[in-house]
Order: C-alpha cells, then structure tokens, then sequence
C-alpha cells in the first residue's frame, strides 16, 4: 500500500496523549487549527520558557506507525496519538527524511519537514515506564536516533484524514540530516 495517513489527532490541552479525530485542519505557518502548539512562535512549554519568540519549527508532529509496531515487539502497548502526534504515517521512513523535505498531505495541505522531534520524559507518564527510553536507540558512531517522529511547518493548508494519501513532493538537491527541534 502507498504511504498514506493512519490517524490524525490534536488536543487543546498540554498533554501527551491526543485524541484521534476525524479530520484536522492544517492552518499555515501556524499549525493544527485547535491543538495547544498552535501558533506562528514557539508554542512547546520548555522552549517557550526560553525564548517565546523564536519561530514555530513544531506546527505539526507525524509519527510513522512502524515505531507502534517496534514498541508493541517489545511489549509495550502504545496507540497512535498517545506520544502526542498530530499524525501518524504509515508506508514513508520519516525519519530517513532530508530536512526540508516537502509533503503533500491529502488534496491540499503540503508540510515542510523541519527536524526531529526530541522524546520528552512525560512519555513514560502517558503510556508505561520504558518507552522513552525504547525510542531512543544509539547508533554504532556515538549518535543516538530519535524515533519519536518529524516536526514540520505547513506551507499550504486543508484538512487532513486518516486514508488520506502521503506524496514526497519535493527533496533538497543536498541531503540534510534531521536534528532535533
């Protein structure tokens, strides 16, 4: 099967879990029309605290449902929406995405892959002890992967469902290796 979207998900509220919904309304340069990151600056708690002008790199978070499937190997019994996706994929390596990689997401949306999503300790509160640590795996040269999914900015909005297809519109002519954000 083509990549395609599994599920979609947002919450009001500052938690980890968020609930599936029916469709989600990609809104650009802000994010999830309804979901508490929602905005052109910074809406993530910590970074906020920071610096609550840096720009908005985390509007809309996917995750591919391979990582459900890797964690359910492993005996943890994890839900798509419950590490706080937006999105979840099915069919396309996020991880393996350059940076500034160009989604199209249904008939209309197109997202632009900004960096990794780096796991947050409240992982393990919103499902069991142990899984942040399974979604971090260290890689023969020091480095250590994050498998919990992609942030990306929208570029173009529309609503998005689970069914809907998943196209890699566009790749940087050089690789980029995606950082957390």
């Amino acid at each position: 099967m083509s990549a395609h979207i599994l599920s979609v998900h947002r919450s009001a509220q500052h938690t980890i879990s968020k609930p599936a919904c029916d469709a989600i309304r990609l809104v650009p340069g802000l994010g999830v029309e309804g979901d508490a990151h929602f905005g052109a600056t910074v809406m993530h708690r910590y970074d906020r605290s920071r610096d609550p002008q840096r720009p908005n790199l985390r509007q809309v978070h996917l995750i591919q449902s391979e990582l459900l499937e890797e964690l359910a190997g492993q005996g943890f019994a994890v839900s798509a929406g419950q590490i706080g996706e937006n999105i979840s994929t099915a069919g396309v390596d996020v991880l393996a995405l350059s940076q500034g990689t160009r989604l199209r997401l249904g008939a209309d949306a197109l997202i632009e892959v900004t960096g990794l999503r780096n796991p947050c300790r409240l992982i393990d509160q919103a499902t069991d002890p142990g899984v942040m640590a399974a979604t971090l795996e260290k890689r023969a040269d020091g480095t250590v992967l994050r498998k919990t999914g992609v942030m990306a900015v929208i570029l173009t909005g529309g609503e998005v469902r689970a069914g809907d297809g998943i196209v890699v519109e566009w790749v940087p002519d050089k690789y980029v290796p995606l950082e957390p954000v």
